[in-house]
């Protein structure tokens, strides 16, 4: 077998830029160089492919049948050396980047999390991840702050975070044991009416804090707010107390249940989501884009 002198990438651009431009002295701007460095980087070129790619002389530069075959070859190349360039960049830089991951209520046990994390992990073997549990104030204000990457979130989410869906379910009800509507399987939102709601810190958005006590009511009756809570725990102890009444995930039932309190469907409401959410200006940060790349994987957007 022959032994083929490879023209280099540097070889092969100035090729690409002289048949883009026919002109030697712009194409040597472009590429940064003198005009001699470029003919001679050029005519190495030529001699390592055996063929003459360009048809040159004092009044005009083109393409030869040669070269016009060859061009897409070498564009070809080129793309590919970008491509790979890029690779290793993103690479380098995850490689080495801490995800740090919020979470708020149950969803770090949530399918969707666990499913999301582990294909990161699976993609990103050598990315270090933390995962950190954040109170209904935090989970949103972590990401303007960047103490956290992402959150595992419930929307609505306020101004400037972004979101990708991840999974719908239906809310229900938290209420004391003691009312006498617990020993109802399902209740109407009008059946709710006049019970105090469990509030939370005006830190929160106003959009999220409206949404979980579905304020307004589609009747226009006024929702009155009470004790405010930052966590879950406050949350279900504020219940079983007697104190208000709460809207939370279905999912819930499953992960919370505590002595008096009870879990009720609710018919009249619309269900909640769980999302992965980030701050728009950090979107196209290494670490996050991998983990919103998984996300969208595994949950296509809904059409």
């Amino acid at each position: 077998m022959n032994h083929w002198n490879a023209p280099t990438v540097h070889q092969l651009r100035t090729f690409f830029v002289l048949a883009e431009e026919l002109h030697f002295g712009r194409a040597a701007a472009r590429l940064f160089m003198s005009q001699p460095a470029l003919s001679r980087q050029f005519t190495v070129l030529e001699q390592r492919l055996g063929i003459q790619l360009l048809d040159r002389n004092q009044r005009s530069v083109k393409l030869t049948a040669a070269g016009k075959v060859a061009l897409p070859k070498v564009a070809a190349v080129l793309a590919a050396t970008e491509e790979l360039h890029r690779v290793a960049i993103d690479y380098s830089q995850t490689a080495t980047m801490n995800l740090v991951v919020g979470t708020i209520g149950a969803e770090a046990a949530m399918e969707h999390t666990r499913v999301v994390l582990a294909e990161v992990v699976r993609q990103h073997p050598d990315m270090r991840i933390e995962v950190r549990l954040l109170s209904a104030t935090e989970h949103f204000q972590s990401l303007y702050t960047g103490d956290v990457d992402v959150v595992f979130c419930r929307p609505p989410a306020p101004e400037q975070i972004q979101t990708h869906h991840l999974a719908t379910e239906p809310r229900v009800v938290c209420v004391p044991a003691e009312d006498p509507l617990a020993s109802k399987k399902k209740v109407s939102l009008a059946e709710l009416r006049g019970r105090v709601m469990i509030d939370y810190p005006p830190e929160c958005p106003q959009v999220w804090r409206k949404f979980w006590a579905v304020d307004p009511r589609p009747d226009g009756t006024p929702v009155q707010y009470g004790p405010v809570v930052r966590d879950v725990e406050s949350l279900l102890a504020t219940v079983a107390q007697g104190r208000a009444i709460a809207f939370q995930p279905a999912a819930a039932r499953d992960f919370f249940p505590r002595p008096g309190i009870a879990f009720l469907d609710v018919t009249g409401i619309d269900p909640c989501t769980s999302a992965l959410a980030w701050h728009a200006e950090g979107g196209q940060r290494p670490a996050v884009k991998a983990i919103r790349l998984a996300a969208e994987k595994l949950f296509p957007s809904r059409t």
